[in-house]
């Protein structure tokens, strides 16, 4: 079911328990170059796209799976078999509870990507911690590229 959320707007919840390592949703879509998607969400606020295969392709969602939300704490986790992207449970999920995997966001032109899960171990951050260390790495040679102040 689809209905408001804590965390974001709207969020996926499940009406009936889930077991853990169960699929609960495939993340599908048109399916297209991240090229062709850069260019056609260029001016977009909000865009479902999700990384998928080794080919710079991404999946651009339709469906229950774009309503999940990010969480530093997720309760799902994405699984890719044969090029598709299945949600699959983490350990036991009770009727009722929001549905939440953690986006691992990478390779974005935002400066930030904010989280406001709320968890006790919430990073701030959806980006993956990859993605993290590469942008602190690339700021701190942007730093020390710099050249000294003149006084």
């Amino acid at each position: 079911m689809i209905r408001s959320s804590a965390i974001h707007a709207a969020g996926c919840y499940t009406l009936d328990p889930v077991a853990k390592g169960q699929r609960i949703v495939e993340y599908d879509g048109p399916r297209m170059a991240k090229e062709v998607a850069d260019a056609r969400y260029a001016n977009r606020f909000v865009t479902y796209l999700f990384g998928v295969g080794e080919d710079d392709m991404v999946i651009d969602g339709f469906g229950a799976a774009m309503f999940m939300n990010h969480c530093c704490s997720p309760n799902c986790e994405t699984e890719e078999v044969n090029d598709r992207i299945y949600v699959v449970a983490l350990r036991n999920i009770s009727a009722g509870e929001e549905l939440t995997y953690e986006y691992n966001l990478y390779d974005s032109d935002e400066a930030t990507q904010d989280c406001y899960c709320g968890a006790p171990n919430c990073r701030g951050t959806m980006f993956a911690q990859a993605e993290v260390e590469r942008r602190n790495a690339l700021a701190r040679k942007k730093s020390a590229a710099k050249p000294p102040l003149i006084a």
